[in-house]
C-alpha cells in the first residue's frame, strides 16, 4: 500500500526548526577563542509546522449571539496574580540559568498558567499568555507590549519572579470576545 493510500491528507511537509544568532559565525569563533562567547550570544529559536496539540486548539467553537454588551463575570486580577507567583516560584525557584533548560521552561510555565486560568471558567475570553525567561547579569531589559481592547472588559495580569541568576516575566492577557 503507498504512503498517500494510507494517509488520506497527503503526505506532511517537512518540519523548518532553526534558530537566529546575534552574532556571524566569524564572530562567535572570535568570542569563543577569547573565552567567552556563550555569554554574549542571544538567540531566537523558530518552529514553522505547529504541534499537534496547536492544531487540536484550533477548532473553532460556535458561540450563538447572547446580545451582551459586557462579560457577565470579569476577569479577576488578583486571582491570576496569585496563579502567576505560584507557578513561576515553584518551577524556577532553586533553578539555575541555562539557554536549553529556560527555553523549556517558558514553554511549560505558559501552558501550565493557561491551564489554571482556563480552570477558572470566565466565560467569553480569549486568553493569551507570554513568558520571558532571561539571565540575571548587571543588564537592564525593557520589555513592553501593545494592544488594541476594550478597557471595560479586556485587562491583562503579569508578575515579575527573580532568584539569583535568572529573571522570569509571564503577562496573562484576557480579551472578551463578543
Amino acid at each position: 500500500m503507498s504512503e498517500g493510500a494510507r494517509d488520506p491528507a497527503g503526505p506532511l511537509p517537512p518540519k523548518h526548526k532553526g534558530s537566529l544568532s546575534s552574532l556571524s559565525s566569524l564572530q562567535l569563533r572570535r568570542k569563543e577563542a577569547q573565552g567567552h562567547g556563550k555569554d554574549y550570544v542571544s538567540t531566537v529559536s523558530y518552529m514553522d509546522e505547529p504541534s499537534q496539540r496547536d492544531e487540536s486548539s484550533r477548532l473553532t467553537v460556535r458561540v450563538e449571539n447572547t446580545y451582551q454588551l459586557g462579560p457577565t463575570k470579569h476577569f479577576s486580577v488578583v486571582t491570576v496574580n496569585r496563579i502567576l507567583e505560584d507557578v513561576l516560584t515553584n518551577y524556577l525557584q532553586e533553578e539555575k540559568y541555562e539557554p536549553e533548560f529556560c527555553r523549556q521552561m517558558t514553554k511549560t510555565i505558559s501552558e501550565v498558567i493557561k491551564a489554571q486560568v482556563k480552570e477558572l471558567m470566565i466565560p467569553r475570553y480569549k486568553l493569551i499568555v507570554v513568558t520571558h525567561v532571561g539571565r540575571l547579569k548587571d543588564q537592564s531589559l525593557f520589555i513592553g507590549s501593545r494592544c488594541l481592547w476594550d478597557p471595560k472588559s479586556d485587562t491583562v495580569s503579569s508578575y515579575v519572579f527573580r532568584n539569583s541568576s535568572l529573571f522570569a516575566l509571564t503577562s496573562v492577557y484576557a480579551i472578551y470576545f463578543e
